[in-house]
């Protein structure tokens, strides 16, 4: 008997590759199929219409093609074999599609076996043909076809009807949709079909996780309906039933999982910081320059009835880029303090590290001079501390006398210890491993975990995803406080207007003739070295296997070499911008040559900062108008979009000169449009989720791990998992150990044993 968890060998058959290998072996490790329920729960990711020619636009030398066409001519022709000396033949053949026709060349041992293929590829007959589009002879080839021919005339009567047959029938029978399904090297999409198929034939049983309430509530196909629609559909109709199905099924063990582990938090209990007397924020707050915005106050109030409750905050703060995240988050440490509490902010890079030691330090005046004025002492602790330098600060933590301390990794080191470690505020999180971030949590006494309070300036796609899924409640900053001016974003594209960089650089020297100051940001320091961990990745630009059933050939991006800080900032100094006051920062500089750097250039001495993305957040130069992003494809939207953030910082309109050598049509030029179009980082943030897809949402570049979404996207079925999360919330209010419901509490500890598991928990 043939079941789900049956080793999926059971179901291959023998399929061969050209060379006469077997597949199962490609089919098992190439695509990770080790059950048969694997196998049945590998779904298309696309599907052909039978019933039309394809329509091919232009064609292109290389390009992948899947299409249906129609024999058009057949002929059997002969030559003579350069090797062997003999009398050889082939069959040629044109296939004819809605627009083009391409030839198709078949070699055949003996007139027999050409004769064979004739028939087979007779005119008229039509099918599913997949190869690269080649020319010879100014002819457009399909070469190194394979196919599926639709309506085979060998005829099975008086063959038992054995599952092999029925299986096989099935694949004969061709409907008006055929299921395009992920690959490896070596496996043709016909091989898992007739393995599907075969399977779909001999498994009787498929267990349904979703419960039937749910199933009849949200109008769901059973388990059994939905795995034979989506691998046969009659109709798109069906596939989009089936799709539902599955994608609310995924959803909803999801949300049970995230649904447990904010039970089991809530469940854990902290520290109630209630604000005391509250005279360290009162006296802050009344020392403000300026009032504080709606949305401020709204946040502030959620965040201190959070930090009142006996279980542990932890909650998403986000905004755009200069929204005063920043005050709302001191706002909160501030409450913590008063309630005799530490609070520690970790932040991504040492340059904003001591960004915030400044502008917190800055903002608090006299209160930042510890307990006998009043006030608390903010400590700042960054690797690049001597052993010496620590000492205090670490004395000073461990005692309780510091309240607030402003650092980088080097929080997270074991000798780092607190006094009563009451809430973390973890800026910028996407920049954080979850290993890193659950270290610094854990330095708690006790047992009792800290508040967290994590940020963002732009949801990018990770965050976004989080935010949909994950178990953080979600506060943002939708406004933007007074004197923040309009930026006006520009493509320059060097590709179509190679001069056009000259006028880039006599903007920047007209912005400070006026007075002004600007940045020019390079994704190299020197040579073709890369600041680790300051570029974004490159986007992946291969055809997005989820599109059109004809496939592109992929848009590699050309190998130019990428701009340096310290080469541009020579070639500025000795060309355009000869006589301005030029200054480098870069993560290899020492400490304290990047603080004086920024102090310097923070204070009007220095006109032009060419850079690293060390300046992509924190950075508050009121007086810079001007951002020039060299090579700016090579960053991603979120990344562009918080650069930019650094300059209309004071009331001053701003310029931001995207530079870049991308095509037009290609999916970098297209990302930077979209910069260009929008200032709106929510908007921002979807078109990057768009971009990126789910691989690198949940999953794992941060944990090690491969992604936990399968069949979601979060973008396309949003709905979907609201729907689900509900669905979960009911179910472990009614059931917590889910005891009535065995098959979706198995698939829940599944995920829960899971590394993906890991990784959302600690997220």
């Amino acid at each position: 008997m043939i079941e789900l968890d049956s080793p999926v060998e059971t179901v291959l058959g023998e399929a061969k590759d050209a060379k006469g290998r077997s597949r199962n072996q490609k089919i098992v490790e190439g695509l990770g199929l080790r059950t048969v329920g694997d196998l049945l729960r590998h779904f298309p990711r696309r599907y052909v219409e039978t019933g039309e020619l394809t329509a091919l636009d232009e064609l292109e030398k290389g390009q992948f093609l899947t299409l249906v066409g129609e024999i058009a001519t057949s002929r059997i022709n002969t030559y003579r074999d350069r090797r062997t000396g003999r009398e050889a033949y082939r069959v040629d053949v044109v296939l004819r599609t809605e627009v083009h026709r391409l030839k198709m060349t078949f070699f055949a041992k003996g007139r027999g076996m050409a004769e064979w293929q004739a028939r087979k590829l007779r005119p008229g007959r039509r099918g599913l043909f997949i190869g690269q589009a080649d020319t010879f002879r100014d002819e457009w080839q399909l070469s190194h076809p394979q196919m599926i021919l639709f309506g085979e005339e060998d005829d099975d009567s008086g063959v038992a009807d054995t599952p092999e047959v029925a299986a096989q029938r099935t694949l004969d029978a061709i409907g008006a949709l055929y299921p395009i399904y992920p690959l490896t090297k070596g496996v043709e999409s016909w091989d898992l079909q007739r393995a599907i198929a075969f399977a779909r034939t001999v498994v009787d049983d498929v267990p349904d996780l979703v419960p039937a309430s749910v199933r009849t509530e949200h109008g769901l196909l059973s388990a059994r309906d939905a795995v034979d629609r989506i691998h046969q559909p009659d109709s798109w109709a069906d596939v989009g039933k089936a799709q539902k199905r599955f994608r609310f099924e995924e959803a909803l063990v999801t949300q049970l999982l995230l649904g447990r582990r904010r039970r089991a938090v809530r469940a854990l209990g902290a520290r109630v910081r209630d604000g005391g007397d509250g005279s360290l924020l009162t006296a802050f707050d009344a020392s403000l320059p300026f009032e504080l915005t709606a949305g401020q106050r709204e946040i502030g109030a959620t965040i201190e009835a959070d930090l009142a409750e006996p279980h542990p905050m932890n909650r998403l703060l986000q905004g755009e880029v200069g929204s005063g995240k920043t005050l709302v988050a001191l706002r909160a440490m501030l409450r913590v303090v008063d309630s005799g509490g530490q609070a520690a902010l970790l932040a991504p890079t040492e340059v904003l590290a001591q960004q915030h030691h400044r502008s917190i330090t800055a903002m608090l005046g006299d209160l930042a001079g510890g307990a006998l004025m009043g006030g608390t002492t903010v400590e700042l602790l960054t690797g690049s501390m001597s052993k010496g330098q620590r000492t205090e600060p670490l004395s000073r933590l461990a005692t309780g006398e510091a309240g607030i301390v402003i650092g980088t990794h080097a929080l997270l080191e074991e000798q780092v210890q607190f006094f009563d470690l009451g809430l973390v505020v973890v800026d910028e999180q996407h920049r954080f491993g979850v290993e890193q971030r659950a270290a610094l949590t854990s330095k708690s006494q006790g047992e009792v975990p800290p508040h967290v309070l994590v940020m963002t300036a732009t949801p990018i796609p990770r965050t976004v995803a989080m935010t949909v899924f994950g178990d953080l409640e979600v506060s943002t900053l939708s406004e933007l406080p007074a004197g923040r001016a309009p930026i006006q974003t520009n493509v320059v594209p060097l590709a179509e207007a190679p001069r056009w960089i000259d006028r880039v650089w006599a903007r920047v020297r007209e912005e400070v003739e006026k007075g002004h100051q600007a940045y020019v940001v390079c994704p190299r320091i020197s040579g073709d070295e890369q600041e680790p961990g300051e570029v974004d990745a490159a986007y992946d630009e291969s055809p997005d296997p989820d599109g059109p059933a004809v496939a592109g050939g992929s848009d590699p991006r050309a190998k130019a070499p990428l701009t340096a800080v310290e080469d541009l900032a020579a070639e500025l100094a000795d060309g355009p911008l000869r006589g301005l006051r030029l200054a480098v920062l870069h993560g290899r500089l020492a400490p304290e040559v990047k603080d004086r750097t920024m102090r310097a250039f923070a204070a009007g001495e220095v006109d032009v900062l060419v850079s690293t993305t060390v300046i992509e957040v924190g950075v508050d130069v009121a007086n810079a108008t001007t951002m020039v992003i060299t090579d700016a494809d090579r960053f991603g939207i979120s990344q562009l979009h918080q650069l930019r953030g650094r300059v209309g910082r004071g009331g001053l309109p701003g310029l931001c000169l995207l530079v870049s050598h991308a095509q037009l049509d290609t999916p970098a030029r297209e990302r930077l449009d979209a910069v260009a179009r929008s200032t709106d980082g929510f908007e921002l943030s979807r078109v990057d989720l768009e971009q990126r897809r789910e691989g690198d949402v949940l999953g794992s570049s941060q944990s090690g791990y491969r992604s936990t979404l399968r069949d979601l996207r979060v973008l396309r079925d949003e709905k979907t998992i609201v729907a689900a999360r509900k669905a979960a919330e009911q179910l472990l209010d009614e059931d917590p150990a889910l005891r009535a419901h065995p098959l979706l509490a198995g698939a829940l500890y599944h995920l829960e044993d899971s590394a993906q598991a890991d990784f959302i928990e600690k997220s």
